[in-house]
């Protein structure tokens, strides 16, 4: 007979697993050790962006074509944002799975135009007082991100919660950013939102131990498993919820 656990138990086993995890070695092993590279906000925030864009398929490709953007940038990813010329700008040449030279020279422009004209990355993604989700605030910024000109085929870089996506590279973005990590594995650089709207990045090792410890009960990777996973969550960590993520990866990778 399969042992069924109670929410005490699963609380426990994931209070343990978080503290298993929740280590500075993790960043030896993870796309989060691009940002660590950086100590200024802006190089921070604009490196863990286009690291989490990225971030899908095998680990160390992932780390190794993030290094090629930073690379790219002159390791100075901010300055380079602001002051590349269109020569510099025209002159990239990357390629990671689907994202390639043309999307990457758009997020480069679509970046300045933020910083410039609208305050910033943080200030791109507003919330409202008493937001229970994170999911407008997405919709908000990815809307004010394409809102130059772009090509059609680059929108599909930034998920979106209105047509059901989970949207796990943004999550995990605003996880790096919001959480306040006393290990220091997650940022905490941002203060206009609270660690206890964000959503857990939905990925299919996060999704299939959900599965298998009766967190959720669907497995399609999508916003409707997305809010069953993160209600529960919230039910045993309504300040931070997401802080589990951490616990579901590893049991995950490390089977």
């Amino acid at each position: 007979m399969k042992r069924v656990f109670s929410d005490n138990d699963l609380k426990n086993l994931l209070e343990e697993k978080f503290l298993q995890y929740n280590k500075p070695d993790f960043i030896d092993s993870d796309p989060i050790q691009i940002p660590h590279r950086f100590t200024k906000k802006e190089d921070i925030e604009i490196s863990a962006f286009l690291t989490s864009i990225i971030s899908w398929g095998n680990r160390k490709m992932i780390i190794n074509n993030a290094d090629k953007m930073m690379k790219i940038m002159g390791n100075s990813p901010y300055d380079f944002i602001i002051n590349s010329t269109e020569k510099n700008i025209n002159s990239i040449s990357f390629v990671h799975r689907t994202f390639n030279s043309e999307d990457f020279k758009f997020f480069i422009l679509s970046l300045k135009n933020l910083y410039i004209n609208h305050g910033g990355l943080e200030e791109s993604f507003p919330v409202n007082k008493g937001d229970r989700w994170i999911f407008e605030s997405i919709i908000k910024f990815k809307n004010l991100f394409f809102s130059i000109d772009h090509l059609k085929r680059t929108t599909k870089h930034i998920s979106d919660p209105s047509k059901r996506s989970a949207c796990k590279r943004i999550n995990m973005f605003l996880r790096w950013m919001v959480r306040k990590d006393l290990n220091g594995i997650d940022f905490g650089i941002w203060n206009s939102i609270s660690p206890s709207v964000l959503s857990c990045p939905l990925d299919i090792h996060t999704l299939s131990v959900a599965n298998k410890l009766k967190l959720i009960n669907r497995k399609q990777n999508d916003i409707k498993t997305l809010k069953q996973l993160d209600n529960k969550l919230r039910f045993f960590d309504s300040n931070d919820p997401v802080k589990y993520d951490f616990a579901l990866f590893g049991l995950g990778v490390n089977k």
